[in-house]
Order: structure tokens, then C-alpha cells, then sequence
């Protein structure tokens, strides 16, 4: 079990500090409880906007490329991230490199100079990669399923933004932004791996604490108001269709959380699922294909997803209704059960071995529950989940107004299709 020291600074920032004894490196990592969910529709996108202008100028280090050249020259790893309801910073050093660390993320976060030329720059590679995730339709069609999921709200639109808002943000729409959201009770700054805790806390009390005070806006929270199975499929030439389903699930803070993740494993989630077993396995369908639970602060969902030549479309929706309604009614096995907690046990083992996977474990559950949660303490939790409550879980879920489909592909038959694919979800 790791140990985790916590402190709240005057400002209300928060420090997690949580040594590694074996390791040699160490990682900072910078979250900012502010996303995509937190944009009005006309600025949809400026959250990820923002996170890439940090990195092109700051007061100390005006030059774009001069946060690069210094992370660069000390052999570190570094990036950033935009979620639908958080923003990070991270950088992964030698330990020997904590301050310099410290000193560069604390610098991007708090003092960026959004340069009018800068700003016009990033608009360009921002709208480039915008054209590179619609040219990727195994992730474009996730942003489909969100909108069917949840229509014209935040939860419904992309994290990206789409081109017309990306073309018209301004300068004071950035400023603005970052202004109202970067505040130091919704950071938090940890520090992970071969550090010693009180003089690390002191480190970061030095470097943030100047974070400016307050809370960012909560985001308003997201409303379902699906009624009944929703399906969209997009024209598209292609050689394969991709296929993403969506079920409304539970939230993070839903205590039912565990026995969808288990449900989600058997169903998906490895290549011992009965989805992977039955659509590549046993017929040879998909190359890709599984399933997985996405919990966000408001919302939940069960995600199922396949890749599939355009003429096996309609077996491979057939196939995931039929496993989902036997699961319904029928429920898993014993053995089922005791694989998907011996693979989750597994897998979380396997993705806390390195600072920076400690870093963002700890993190997000400090950034969403002000707490943290060990490793043992959340695999108790699922060691206690039993047949029955996979059961209740999949009754509650599988019910055909939860359902929505979107794909992408070659759909000749659209209306066809759509009126199939209903009529298969009913038979759950």
C-alpha cells in the first residue's frame, strides 16, 4: 500500500505527495477540474485550446519551444491531456530534476502569455487534428454515440470543438476562460516516486503557491433524456463499418460502479469476453472488438464497440443484443465472475507500476472525491461483487430505451438498418 501524504494549501490547492521507494524517477502531474463540460456552446473546444497554448509562451520562458528545450535537455517525458471534466500537465524526470519540474509546470499553468501570432498558430494545428480524428472512424464514432447519447448539451459535443468554433475563438474568450476556471481549490498538484513527502509539499508550496483563489463554475449536470433506443448511421467510403453502442450506466459516485465494471470485463473487456469470443473468435468478424464502462461526476455508461466488413454489420448488432439479453436474463457464471476480479486485479497491478500511472490514480480520486482510495481498498470492493449484483446491474441497464447505436460505414440500407437494429434491441 502506498503511502499518501496530503496537504491544502492557504489557497486551497491540494498536494498529494506519494514517495516510491524503488523508483528512480519521478513525476508532477498538474489537474485542473475543468473540461469540456464546463464550455458554453459557442466556445466548445477552448478547454483543449487552452491546454495547448500553455505550452507556447509563458512570462519566463516567452518563446514557443523553450519549454520543450528545457524538458528536452533533461531527458524527461512530458504531455497534456483534455477530458470532458478535467485538463492535466504532466512531466516524468530523473528525481534528481524535481525542481526543475515543479518550476516548468508551475510556470505553463500560472503564467501563460497567449500570444496573439501564437494563438493563430495553434488555431491551424488545432483544426489539423480536428481533420485527423475524422479521418480515424474508429474514434470519430464515439462522438457520434455521445451525441445520440445526450444531445445538444455538454456532454454531447466533442472535446475538441468543432471547426466554426475552433476558427472563432479570441483572444478574450481564452482569457476569460482561464481566468474563471484555473483556481486553486480545483487543482491539484502531485508528485510522485523517489521523493521525501515534507520536503516535496514544501517544494510545491513554493512553486504554486501564488495559484490564484476560488472555485471554478460547476458545470451544469448533465440531463438524460433519452426515451427510446436512438440510432444514427453515417455514410461514409470506407472498408470496414464501425459500430459503437452505448448503454446509460451509473456514475462515478454510484456504488453499483463496480459491478458494472465487472459486468463490462465479462462482457468486453478482454480477449476471454463473451463478445470477443463469440465476434472474433468463433466467426471471425472483427478485428478489434470489446466493451468497456466509462464513469464520468454526473453520468455513466456501458460501452460496447467493433470494427466489421459493411456486409457482417447487421450479424455483429445481432450478436451483441443476443449476448446482452442472455446476460439479462440469465446472468454470468460463477467462473465468469471469479475471472473478470482476478483479471481486474491483475490489470490494476499492472497499471500502477510507474510514477506516472501512480500520479494520475491518485490524482483523478483527489481531483472527484477529495479522497483517496488504495489499490486494496477498491479491489475489496470489487472481491465483493456477487452474481446477484451483476444481475440487478444488467436488468437495470439492458432495457431498450438505454440503448443508442452509432456507426460509421458504407450504409446502403439506412432506413432498413435503422428499423433492424430497433427491432433487435426490443428483444432484449
Amino acid at each position: 500500500m502506498f503511502k499518501v501524504e496530503k496537504k491544502i494549501l492557504s489557497n486551497g490547492l491540494r498536494v498529494l505527495a506519494v514517495p516510491m521507494p524503488n523508483s528512480e524517477a519521478i513525476t508532477v502531474l498538474a489537474l485542473v477540474g475543468v473540461g469540456s463540460k464546463n464550455e458554453a456552446k459557442e466556445i466548445n473546444g477552448v478547454s483543449h485550446f487552452l491546454e495547448h497554448l500553455f505550452f507556447k509562451g509563458t512570462k519566463r520562458r516567452p518563446n514557443p519551444g523553450d519549454i520543450d528545450d528545457e524538458i528536452n535537455k533533461i531527458g524527461a517525458d512530458h504531455n497534456a491531456f483534455t477530458g470532458e471534466e478535467k485538463t492535466g500537465f504532466w512531466i516524468k524526470s530523473s528525481a534528481k530534476d524535481i525542481d526543475n519540474c515543479l518550476d516548468i509546470i508551475s510556470d505553463l499553468v500560472l503564467n501563460p502569455l497567449f500570444v496573439g501570432d501564437e494563438i493563430e498558430k495553434e488555431r491551424g494545428v488545432i483544426l489539423q487534428e480536428i481533420g485527423m480524428y475524422e479521418d480515424l472512424p474508429h474514434r470519430k464514432v464515439f462522438d457520434e454515440l455521445s451525441e445520440l447519447m445526450y444531445g445538444d448539451q455538454p456532454a454531447g459535443r466533442t472535446i475538441l470543438g468543432k471547426r466554426a468554433n475552433i476558427e472563432k475563438i479570441s483572444r478574450q474568450d481564452i482569457l476569460n476562460y482561464r481566468d474563471r476556471n484555473y483556481c486553486a481549490k480545483d487543482m491539484v498538484v502531485i508528485v510522485t516516486g523517489d521523493i521525501k513527502t515534507k520536503n516535496t509539499i514544501e517544494k510545491v508550496k513554493k512553486y504554486f503557491g501564488k495559484t490564484q483563489k476560488g472555485s471554478t463554475p460547476k458545470a451544469p449536470k448533465t440531463k438524460v433524456l433519452q426515451k427510446t433506443a436512438n440510432i444514427k448511421l453515417i455514410e461514409k467510403e470506407i472498408d470496414q463499418s464501425h459500430l459503437a453502442i452505448g448503454v446509460h450506466g451509473y456514475n462515478m459516485f454510484d456504488k453499483r460502479r463496480y459491478a458494472l465494471n465487472v459486468l463490462a470485463t465479462i462482457l468486453g473487456g478482454n480477449s476471454s469476453s463473451r463478445m470477443y469470443s463469440e465476434i472474433r473468435q468463433k466467426r471471425g468478424l472483427a478485428y478489434y472488438v470489446g466493451g468497456f464502462a466509462s464513469l464520468e461526476t454526473d453520468v455513466g455508461s456501458l460501452v460496447m464497440r467493433a470494427g466489421v466488413a459493411h456486409e457482417h454489420l447487421e450479424e455483429a448488432v445481432r450478436i451483441i443484443c443476443g449476448i446482452a439479453s442472455d446476460i439479462k436474463r440469465n446472468g454470468v457464471t460463477a467462473q465468469e465472475l471469479k475471472d473478470a476480479k482476478s483479471f481486474i486485479r491483475g490489470q490494476m497491478a499492472l497499471n500502477l507500476e510507474t510514477s506516472d500511472q501512480i500520479a494520475g490514480f491518485y490524482g483523478e480520486q483527489e481531483l472527484h472525491f477529495k479522497k483517496a482510495m488504495h489499490p486494496e481498498e477498491i479491489l475489496k470492493k470489487i472481491e465483493k461483487v456477487t452474481r446477484g449484483d451483476i444481475l440487478k446491474v444488467a436488468r437495470d441497464i439492458f432495457k431498450p430505451e438505454k440503448f443508442s447505436v452509432a456507426v460509421i460505414g458504407k450504409n446502403k440500407n439506412t432506413s432498413e438498418n435503422q428499423v433492424l437494429f430497433k427491432k433487435m434491441i426490443s428483444q432484449i
